[in-house]
């Protein structure tokens, strides 16, 4: 290949890039969930005719981006060839085929250009309800979590298939937002067609072959060449989470060896976890691996787009349990346990790489989902119902040379939700939304801080909340010395403890406090400079009378 082509090959890699981010910002900028179009839990991508991921939107999670890497192929396994027309669009929320929990929605087109299929454009995104007991993690089954959708066609040329939209409208709370997130899904991978037929256009092309060919190519070489410089060897760590009703082990062991064709490779092998919940906290295989390699990737190749390449030079692997949770187990809160992954993962990573290795944080993110209703005796001119979904983050860990990022969502990265945008959606008031100070665990570099949250229903109502959270009795660990971040704390202002899991009841009047978790500190405390004590203390991060 010549210079002049490889230089062409690299442009239109980065045009292919802007095409699949103008369609996540498409589906952003037209969600009607405040899940998707104020805190980005989504995710887009281009893929080609065998289903291997060419590239993904920035915008995005790696939950969504990288379960959507492997859900392409279930759909090309379900739907043949033959089935498949121009203005077609598919469409599951299957956990197991697709991304985790049955609240994420995925929609696959294909992609036909002179008649001839050319690959095919994904897109993911949570949607405020699918039925059943609702977000939460009480249910025994999937089948008590929602509506399951299999893999169908939810429309075929062009034709929406309105039987499947009358089931959705009749099994939803809230069946304007969620239809409204089908289109939203359908028109996004549309976009990306049309983008994706122009650039063709433009370069003269009738297909991505050539294209996806220098995209793996390049992409495989370079994440074997970053595994070559890492050690070799197995390292394991454990890690406990608060689970529902008794703590949950989580275990990992990292292998960075060579393949039988001489070439780097990494394995994370899950045996030791916990054992299926029997409430929904429990992960399919998919979501775990997603965030595996999400853990292993921000250490060994940041900067090497995330592909199918790159991917498959992580394997996963473990029995059935918690994190390898079977049909039909309860999975609606999968992000909980499977947010913990990356610090589990990582964990192991710092004994092979020591003092490189950020500290544990928060983690799993503080959702929050408000079922608002009028209280008894209410009058009822302004009086409604609402579902209300809510992200909040706690604090990341310190980083080596860093102090931890302050109410951030890693490892998720979504954003935070404008409490404007939330209160919009039902009526609800979020009276303080702040820095908690004192949370972040004391440390050379300082674990980042949680937030304190007040939250209530607005006047003349009471509402019924899943709590989903966890860092409560097994806060974030630091590392090297650093000292444990804070843990969290769910509670009325009138000082009733509530659980960290499960519906429970807010009635009119009271105010619900959630203390969210700080991230643990780096290093010997003993050793942090003056200034940098002073700078935390003229901000508020930590309190004159803190020891």
């Amino acid at each position: 290949m010549s210079q002049i082509d490889t230089i062409r090959l690299q442009v239109m890699w980065n045009r292919l890039v802007s095409v699949v981010e103008e369609q996540a910002m498409t589906l952003l900028r037209t969600a009607f969930s405040t899940s998707v179009r104020e805190a980005g839990d989504l995710s887009a991508g281009v893929f080609d005719p065998e289903g291997r991921m060419l590239a993904q939107a920035v915008t995005g999670t790696p939950g969504h981006v990288n379960t959507m890497a492997e859900a392409v192929p279930n759909f090309i396994a379900e739907i043949p060839r033959e089935r498949m027309y121009p203005g077609d669009t598919y469409v599951t929320n299957d956990p197991w085929k697709g991304t985790g929990h049955l609240h994420d929605i995925t929609m696959v087109s294909p992609s036909f250009r002179g008649g001839e299929l050319i690959g095919f454009f994904a897109c993911t995104a949570h949607v405020v309800d699918v039925g059943g007991r609702g977000f939460g993690a009480d249910g025994k089954s999937v089948y008590e979590e929602g509506l399951q959708i299999p893999i169908m066609k939810f429309a075929e040329r062009g034709e929406v298939n309105r039987d499947l939209l009358a089931i959705v409208r009749a099994n939803v709370r809230e069946p304007s937002q969620v239809i409204g997130d089908f289109y939203s899904l359908a028109s996004c991978n549309d976009v990306g067609h049309r983008r994706l037929m122009e650039m063709l256009d433009e370069a003269g092309l009738d297909g991505l072959d050539s294209l996806a060919a220098f995209i793996l190519s390049r992409t495989r070489a370079a994440i074997l060449e970053r595994i070559a410089t890492l050690p070799k060897g197995s390292w394991s760590n454990t890690l406990l989470t608060d689970g529902y009703d008794e703590p949950v082990r989580l275990a990992a062991e990292v292998t960075i060896g060579e393949d039988s064709g001489g070439e780097g490779s990494v394995n994370v092998d899950f045996s030791g976890c916990s054992p299926v919940s029997r409430c929904g906290i429990n992960v399919p295989l998919t979501y775990t691996k997603a965030y595996a390699c999400y853990a292993i990737k921000c250490v060994v190749a940041p900067d090497i787009p995330n592909n199918a390449a790159s991917l498959a030079a992580f394997t996963i692997s473990s029995p059935a349990n918690i994190v390898n949770a079977e049909r039909p187990a309860p999975v609606a809160l999968r992000h909980v346990i499977g947010h913990m992954i990356p610090d589990l993962v990582l964990g192991a990573l710092a004994k092979a790489l020591p003092g490189q290795i950020l500290a544990e944080g928060a983690a799993a993110l503080w959702n929050i989902h408000i079922s608002v209703r009028p209280a008894p005796g209410a009058p009822g001119p302004g009086a409604r119902h609402a579902e209300v979904l809510m992200f909040n983050s706690g604090g990341m860990g310190a980083r080596p040379g860093l102090d931890g990022l302050s109410a951030t969502a890693f490892p998720s990265g979504v954003h935070t939700m404008p409490i404007e945008a939330t209160e919009h959606t039902g009526p609800i008031v979020i009276w303080r939304k702040e820095l908690r100070p004192d949370s972040g665990g004391a440390g050379r570099q300082r674990g980042g801080l949680g937030q304190t949250i007040e939250i209530a229903p607005a006047e003349g109502h009471e509402f019924d909340f899943s709590a989903m959270f966890d860092r409560i009795g097994t806060p974030a660990r630091g590392r090297d010395g650093g000292a444990d971040g804070a843990p969290g704390s769910v509670a009325l202002d009138d000082g009733t403890r509530l659980r960290p899991k499960g519906w429970q009841h807010v009635p009119a009047g009271r105010r619900l406090i959630l203390q969210l978790p700080g991230g643990g500190g780096f290093g010997d405390p003993a050793e942090r400079t003056p200034e940098a004590r002073a700078a935390d203390r003229a901000r508020g991060y930590v309190t004159e009378t803190e020891t």
